[in-house]
This record gives structure tokens, sequence and C-alpha cells, in this order.
């Protein structure tokens, strides 16, 4: 009677361990979930100052996260724990976040910065950030991003710690440089795409 209660109970922990086996999720997944703090399930942002991922180009992230790690790209937080994880990694996290849907923000923009913007968008911008922003010939994606995260960008990018990209300096900085008001009508604009 002692041994077959002791089988059954050693059958039983082997059935309950394989199907514990059979759920467990995969390493990239369990990698990516530990940006999901931040980042939101899939890689879609609830909070204000983070940018979603979801959707976007694996490239792009990978090269935004290895700047990151060699500190090229400034960060709070980013540059941190970028340099934890492997170039495996961080191509592994990229590809799983490039296979969720993009949603974007749902936020308040003013519609009088919006059609300002969309005037210098369609001047300035539309060639390199095709589908108001919903694309871009480097992979990311500021259709629908968060205004704050938008704004934290533009910040970086005119204050000098992030290198802006030569072409897009030549749009905002070059000879008819736009004033901050043109800056925060491009984010509002870009801000209620969705």
């Amino acid at each position: 009677m002692r041994l077959k209660l002791i089988m059954a109970l050693l059958a039983g922990g082997a059935v309950f361990s394989t199907s514990a086996l059979a759920i467990e999720p995969s390493y990239t997944v369990m990698l990516s979930n530990t940006c999901n703090g931040c980042h939101g399930t899939g890689g879609n942002s609830a909070g204000p100052n983070m940018p979603n991922l979801g959707g976007v180009p694996s490239s792009y992230t990978v090269d935004q996260m290895k700047m990151f790690k060699s500190g090229e790209r400034p960060s709070s937080i980013m540059g941190r724990i970028a340099k934890a994880y492997s170039d495996d990694d961080i191509a592994a996290m990229a590809s799983y976040y490039s296979t969720h849907k993009y949603v974007s923000a749902k936020q308040a923009t003013d519609p009088a910065k919006v059609a300002k913007g969309m005037k210098l968008h369609n001047e300035r911008c539309k060639k390199c950030h095709t589908e108001n922003g919903k694309d871009s010939e480097d992979g990311g994606i500021i259709a629908g991003q968060w205004i704050e995260y938008l704004q934290i960008a533009m910040d970086e990018y005119g204050s000098g710690k992030r290198k802006m990209p030569k072409k897009m300096a030549e749009k905002i900085q070059g000879d008819n440089k736009l004033s901050n008001e043109d800056i925060d009508a491009l984010i509002h604009f870009y801000a209620s795409q969705q």
C-alpha cells in the first residue's frame, strides 16, 4: 500500500512537472518581459515618457540598443540596462517586439498645432518620415508616439546630447531653422497620428 502511494505521488509529480514545462515561456519572451514594466505588454507603452516598441522594425531597435549600450545615445536607465544584454539577446528581443502590432498612444493633441505641424511635415519631413511618421527610412516610428517622449527626444537632439541625423539637422537647424513653436507643432502632429 505504501509503495502504491509513493508511486502515485511520483507519477503525479511527473505529470505536474511535465505540464509546467509545456507552458514555460521561451527565453526570448522571458527576456522581453523585463521590458514590459516600462514599454508595456507587447511593447505598447502605457507611460508618456516611454516609446512604443511593438511593430518597430527589429533593425532599428537593435541599433538603438547598441547606442544605449555604448553610451552614444543618452539615457537615464537604458544605458545601464542595455549593458546587461548580449548582442544575441538584443537581437532576440528586437525581433520579438517587431512581430507585435504597433498601437498609437491615445492622447489629447492641440488641433491648431496639429494643423501647423502637418504643414511643416509636408514641407520638410515627409520624404524621410513617410506615411505621416508611420514609417521612416531609418526604421523608427514617430506617428502615435507619446507627446512627452517626442519632446524628450527633440530636447536631446536640440541640446546636442543625442546626435541628430544629418538630413534631419539640415531640415531643423539649417538655413530656415525651425522655432521651438514649430517643433512643438510637429510633435503634436506626429502624436495625433492614429
